[in-house]
């Protein structure tokens, strides 16, 4: 009998879904907008083309030149053509600014830019339902003298009771997710996203790239058995941990079911009717045992990334890590709601009169998630 279950796991995006490579791109000097396409620029290509006189000034002063040129402005309109050699992808859509430096968030991708889905972005989701769904079985609560002073270790004495006390005894080492196959560029599109808060759309308007609804991820998950067997106890996992594992659709779905709620709740006060329809429609999916909804990548929120509602049902406890790790921004009364705002992607509507207005849409990141147990 083997001693590990493999699934094909199928990732489907119900909204756009943004998983950041860390680089910013630039309006002229990374990419072009024309004819309602974002362009990605290839700019040794582009500056390979460009005429150089063989005479050592003329080359100096083309470099000059070239030096004060944002890229972009070095196409012709017959270069914006399917197929050119100068540009290394196009996308549908348009950031919302066209100033020269506007900053476009890149989608991650591989070295022949194309976005995939990286492994570690849903193991880590993963990571946090079984978190909420262990502190749950065990009826745990909030102690603020388990709390590390730096933020960025706050709940380690936490995560060590949950999962073990080092990365070598670690619950989450029998869980082995790999990364999707790459999809094509013609994948991606343009998000603006925006916070809404209080009142209406606010703050800063965010433009990234992301992975179109409707699209789907392929990849494996491997739960690793092995580490469970009584050889193999030197580990000393979790003595649960393999039924825990087991039981990840069925963990995802009561912990998706529960941020649904809360997340329904909020927006239904803010009377925005077309994420409350759409909230509604998860909350109302019927899936199936190997189905769960999950949100993933950018933008989803304090919740989607701790132990969320457990942290909640204690208002002093939640009021002191507040306090002491400064999360709220902004004014404050104690008491108030937490988080107080969503980030959510944003459509435009063109009136009768030529006016464009801002539409908030769902949030990014939600996705189907699919399990299918591997036969031999």
């Amino acid at each position: 009998m083997a001693e590990y279950t493999l699934y094909d796991v199928t990732v489907s995006t119900l909204t756009p879904l943004h998983i950041g490579s860390g680089v910013e791109l630039l309006h002229e000097y990374d990419y072009a907008i024309h004819g309602g396409r974002t362009w990605r620029i290839d700019e040794m290509a582009l500056l390979d083309a460009q005429e150089v006189d063989t005479q050592a000034d003329n080359a100096l002063a083309l470099a000059e030149r070239l030096a004060r040129t944002p890229p972009a402005q070095l196409l012709r309109p017959s270069d914006f053509r399917d197929g050119s050699p100068f540009f290394r992808y196009v996308i549908q859509g348009t950031p919302r600014s066209n100033a020269e430096g506007a900053q476009l968030r890149a989608q991650i991708k591989d070295a022949y830019d194309r976005p995939y889905l990286p492994g570690s972005s849903l193991k880590g989701a993963l990571r946090t339902v079984l978190a909420w769904s262990i502190w749950r079985e065990r009826n745990l609560s909030p102690d603020p003298a388990l709390l590390q002073r730096r933020r960025e270790w706050a709940a380690s004495n936490y995560e060590k009771a949950l999962f073990g006390r080092d990365p070598n005894h670690d619950l989450l080492r029998a869980l082995q997710v790999g990364d999707s196959r790459p999809l094509d560029a013609a994948a991606m599109m343009i998000a603006n996203v925006r916070v809404q808060g209080r009142g209406d759309l606010s703050g800063a308007p965010i433009e990234v790239e992301a992975v179109r609804p409707d699209t789907t991820f392929h990849l494996s998950l491997k739960i690793d058995r092995a580490l469970f067997t009584q050889w193999a106890r030197r580990a000393e996992l979790p003595v649960a941990g393999e039924r825990w594992l087991a039981r990840l659709p069925r963990l995802a779905q009561e912990h998706t079911r529960a941020r649904l709620q809360r997340e329904l709740a909020w927006f239904q006060q803010k009377k925005t009717t077309a994420i409350v329809q759409f909230y509604q429609q998860l909350a109302g999916a019927r899936l199936g045992p190997n189905r769960f909804l999950l949100q993933l990548g950018w933008g989803t929120g304090w919740e989607s990334k701790t132990f969320g509602s457990h942290l909640q049902a204690n208002g002093d406890f939640m009021e002191r890590i507040l306090r002491d790790y400064r999360l709220a921004r902004g004014r404050r009364e104690a008491g108030d709601p937490f988080p107080k705002s969503r980030r959510v992607a944003v459509g435009f509507r063109r009136s009768p009169d030529g006016r464009i207005s801002e539409q908030a849409a769902p949030p990014l990141g939600w996705c189907l998630v699919e399990m299918k147990e591997r036969t031999p």
